[in-house]
């Protein structure tokens, strides 16, 4: 059915005054007039994003892909109409055709050595030097690839990096022949430097970044993803380590203390930051809105978090927001979302491709 959406629209303009905005019988936005639409009032958001989440895995691992769609449709009515699969051990792709499903930009599977990341989820390179050829792989069927930067060593009792900085330099090449993107994994302070000094995009979590790290993101234009509501794990994983990782459980511990000053460091040094939750990763699906509000209470305020949760996120993946002939991806909410993010849990309609979930 056709709509009339009217009132301020956050696209990233900065126009707050009242727009009218169309969605066409096949689901498509419009600025000119359309029929015998049904008229919708509110403040007015591209559908929004997260951008590290994980379709396909649940708390014990893989699921079936009738739970993954159960999990895309948690995100999709909680307004996240955009995800970045940030390493599934199912293929999710048959799950595309259902029009309440978000729209998936995907990384493939998780990249990792032998013992040194979940059990079930990963590729594992048998030789570190195997990692440019897995990343070519996957490359050529996903516009990401997701490396496990660092991950506890059991012989070392605490996190160690994976890989050496020329087959990460191999490794960044190989993606980017095939025109895909890379993200990784990172916990700890020592994976870093040869990540970011590799040419690698994205960092996940990056709680262990120092000045110098965030000084050489700079540099490289390498972009940020904190999920800060599963940062709030990390005590957690401490505790779990016990008596058997002393050494592990202490370092989390201090990066977990630390990870609030950490990301608001790499906020005011210009880092493209952007929402993601980690749903799948031990975060419940459907908690978008969480992660907007961590993000404007660690720094960077909740206008810029709910961009980085919109529009410039749409903007960073390559995908289109509320411009004309563009799917109908909206979310309208009664109030204005920046003087109040829970605005965003009250929607007054949420549309997929014009279809109101």
């Amino acid at each position: 059915m056709p709509l009339h959406l009217h009132g301020p629209v956050l696209d990233g303009s900065g126009d707050d005054e009242p727009r009218d905005l169309y969605v066409t019988a096949d689901g498509l936005v419009s600025t000119e007039p359309v029929a015998d639409a049904d008229r919708v009032d509110g403040w007015i958001l591209p559908g929004l994003v997260d951008a590290h989440c994980h379709v396909g895995i649940g708390p014990d691992g893989p699921v079936e892909l009738e739970e993954a769609r159960t999990q895309g449709h948690t995100d999709a009515a909680s307004g996240a109409l955009l995800l970045r699969d940030c390493g599934a051990p199912i293929d999710t792709r048959p799950l595309d055709d259902d029009p309440a499903m978000p729209e998936i930009v995907r990384a493939g599977r998780h990249l990792a050595r032998p013992k040194r990341y979940i059990r079930g989820l990963p590729i594992d390179a048998d030789e570190p030097e195997d990692l440019p050829r897995l990343v070519a792989e996957q490359a050529a069927r996903n516009p990401w690839v997701k490396l496990v930067g660092d991950w506890i060593d059991r012989d070392a009792g605490d996190l160690t990096p994976l890989w050496p900085d020329d087959v990460l330099r191999a490794a960044m090449d190989a993606a980017h022949a095939h025109g895909a993107r890379v993200t990784a994994h990172v916990f700890g302070e020592h994976a870093l430097p040869g990540l970011i000094g590799a040419g690698i995009d994205c960092i996940e979590h990056g709680t262990g970044l120092t000045d110098d790290t965030i000084a050489l993101m700079v540099e490289h234009g390498t972009a940020l993803v904190p999920t800060l509501i599963n940062v709030e794990n990390f005590p957690s994983f401490a505790d779990a380590a016990g008596e058997k990782f002393p050494a592990y459980g202490a370092h989390m511990r201090e990066l977990y203390a630390r990870s609030r000053q950490t990301v608001a460091a790499a906020i005011d040094a210009g880092i493209p930051v952007y929402a993601g939750t980690d749903a799948g990763g031990g975060i419940r699906h459907g908690r978008i809105v969480d992660e907007i509000a961590a993000l404007g209470e660690v720094g960077l305020g909740t206008e810029r978090a709910l961009a980085a949760a919109s529009s410039a996120a749409r903007a960073w993946l390559g995908r289109p927001g509320l411009e004309a002939g563009a799917p109908a991806d909206v979310v309208v909410v009664p109030e204005d979302p920046r003087t109040d993010t829970s605005a965003l849990r009250r929607p007054v309609a949420v549309l997929r491709r014009g279809r109101a979930l």
